[in-house]
């Protein structure tokens, strides 16, 4: 089969497109023929080291696919089924950008007839992302307010918009080009993220604060989200492993206010399951659409990295066609 791989860890001239062996389908695996696979950050953290996972060289690469079932012993799945996974492509499990794929059956969920398979692979990682961010970890309820900075972006924008749906009031903090994007796919209000009266301007909008406050420019500035917060409110970490920042311990006591990291990678598969579900439904409702895609062959995967390392993609994302 043809796939996107590497015999180390590296640049993204360490990818290779080339032959290799089909997977082995385990009873617990299901055979997918991939149509497509999505591109993400944390491919190339994986591809050259930066995420240390376990892998087995020659490793392929990629977390995301929409497919075909081609063989499955689960009564859950039969062959021809469209699917979708976003968990593959670290932690053991060989990866997404492959003509075939064997995903095990507790991480593969149905496509919705009617989804675009393109389409809803650049969305499912960030959308899964978003949802247990905001109501796994950040514990998010209907009627509570959440601020959510770089709104514009993927995982921004799958958070404004599955946060609006559910209920909640969304503060965006985006650049002014994006914010009419940022009311469109479901905030309430919008804020210029380089201004420096940010805190303010919250005040303004929601004079008890903020329950929920998520950055996902990776910026973390802790000083001002606690802030920012009312009385037990949340801050949930999901960008930035590189950020530092001065953590206000004082005023986070006295609002019995709570910090939590998220990484989806350590998300099990039941947590994954849960945000499938509520996923499958916005992709059907128009709520989960990326905002712009651009399609490449898988041949170029290589390519598809560097662009992800040194590009501002401005919330195009990245899809490799089998």
């Amino acid at each position: 089969m043809r796939a996107a791989y590497i015999e180390r860890l590296g640049p993204p001239e360490a990818i290779v497109y080339g032959e290799l062996p089909p997977p082995v389908c385990e009873p617990d695996d299901v055979l997918v023929r991939v149509t497509a696979t999505a591109v993400d950050h944390v491919d190339t953290f994986v591809r050259s080291g930066r995420y240390p996972t376990a892998m087995e060289f020659p490793f392929v690469i990629g977390r995301d696919l929409v497919g075909n079932v081609v063989e499955s012993r689960s009564p859950e799945f039969s062959p021809g089924d469209q699917v979708w996974c976003n968990s593959l492509g670290h932690d053991g499990r060989q990866g997404a950008a492959s003509e075939l794929a064997v995903v095990p059956v507790d991480r593969l969920y149905p496509l919705p007839d009617g989804a675009s398979p393109t389409q809803a692979v650049a969305v499912v990682h960030p959308a899964a992302t978003a949802y247990l961010a905001a109501f796994t970890h950040g514990n998010l309820r209907p009627g509570e307010t959440a601020l959510i900075a770089g709104a514009a972006g993927n995982v921004g924008s799958a958070l404004v918009a599955m946060i609006s749906r559910a209920g909640s009031t969304v503060i965006a903090t985006a650049h002014p080009d994006d914010h009419e994007y940022c009311r469109r796919v479901g905030a309430a209000h919008t804020i210029d993220y380089r201004d420096r009266d940010i805190v303010d301007k919250v005040s303004a909008i929601v004079g008890s604060g903020i329950d929920l406050s998520i950055d996902t420019s990776g910026r973390n500035d802790m000083v001002d989200a606690v802030e920012m917060l009312a009385v037990g409110g949340r801050v949930v970490i999901v960008a930035g492993p590189a950020s530092r920042s001065e953590l206000p311990t004082g005023p986070l006591y006295l609002k019995d206010g709570s910090i939590r990291g998220f990484v989806i990678s350590r998300a099990t598969s039941a947590q994954l399951r849960e945000a499938a579900t509520v996923i499958n439904r916005h992709l059907l409702d128009g709520a989960l659409r990326p905002r712009a895609v651009d399609l490449l062959p898988l041949s170029a995967a290589a390519e598809a990295h560097r662009r992800i390392e040194t590009e501002r993609l401005h919330g195009t994302r990245l899809v490799l066609e089998i």
